[in-house]
């Protein structure tokens, strides 16, 4: 996601730039027990395996799957083979860790028959973190979870066609219009008490290490915080400033050295 020339990455970081600029339209919890639900129902998804398991569901099917390219894309991005013979392998042990996932939300938070994840009267971040895909077991063997799915959809739908006409721009016209942005954050500072012991404006390196670690962004530190790292560097077409965030959590930053490489 870009807003002017800031570029952030990572679905997590998204979330909370939203929340934080757009606060009319926040989903976030207020009070600190909902809050505390929701931030384990994040971490839950991305590092307790739902996410991971989820993409090893894939339909083989899937026509996508045909593409050369797309698959090529999908395994230099996990690091993992994408081939329908590899996925089919995989399917039972991810089917069996996924119904582990789907068993924990029908048994105990909507075991009491909640139309959403905070026993709110909508639907809330929370209920985004913990989002499970439809269509692996059905309705009679987790009933609580597939009626809450089914309301997640109705509300999904509501939304998208209630929300403003999205104008779509191909890749060198997102770059120039992203390019010819201002910045939307002022520069950050970078926390001199970090474990990292980085300096504000030393070339650094900065890549996640779950999935898509074989791409990594480089250029100068211009804010290190608890929350994220920002890097700024040239786009190649335009050749103007950008600056790139990262969260903090499953990305590694390593300052680089003359010679172009990483400093442990």
């Amino acid at each position: 996601m870009s807003i002017g020339r800031d570029i952030y990455c990572d679905s997590r970081l998204i979330l909370e730039k939203l929340e934080e600029k757009f606060p009319s339209g926040k989903l976030g919890a207020s009070q600190p027990e909902q809050r505390a639900l929701e931030k384990v129902l994040e971490q839950w998804t991305i590092n307790g395996g739902v996410f991971k398991r989820a993409a090893q569901l894939i339909p083989p099917e899937m026509p996508l799957l045909n593409d050369p390219k797309w698959v090529k894309d999908r395994e230099d991005y996990t690091g993992r083979s994408w081939a329908k013979s590899d996925i089919n392998k995989t399917r039972p042990e991810a089917l069996a860790h996924m119904r582990e996932f789907f068993e924990l939300l029908e048994s105990t938070i909507l075991a009491d028959d909640r139309h959403w994840i905070l026993n709110t009267e909508k639907p809330t971040l929370a209920d985004i973190h913990g989002a499970l895909p439809p269509s692996i077991f059905g309705k009679d063997h987790f009933p609580g979870v597939y009626s809450w799915i089914d309301r997640f959809q109705k509300a999904l739908e509501s939304a998208e066609e209630s929300a403003l006409k999205v104008t779509r721009l191909k890749g060198a016209e997102a770059v120039k219009f992203i390019t010819q942005a201002e910045f939307a954050d002022p520069d950050g500072n970078v926390d001199d008490k970090d474990p990292l012991g980085l300096k504000k404006g030393q070339d650094v390196e900065s890549w996640p290490i779950d999935s898509g670690f074989t791409h990594r962004d480089r250029g100068q530190l211009v804010a290190l915080t608890r929350q994220e790292v920002v890097l700024k560097t040239q786009a190649k077409l335009g050749h103007r400033d950008i600056h790139i965030h990262h969260p903090r959590t499953n990305f590694r930053i390593r300052a680089v050295d003359d010679d172009g490489g990483s400093k442990l």
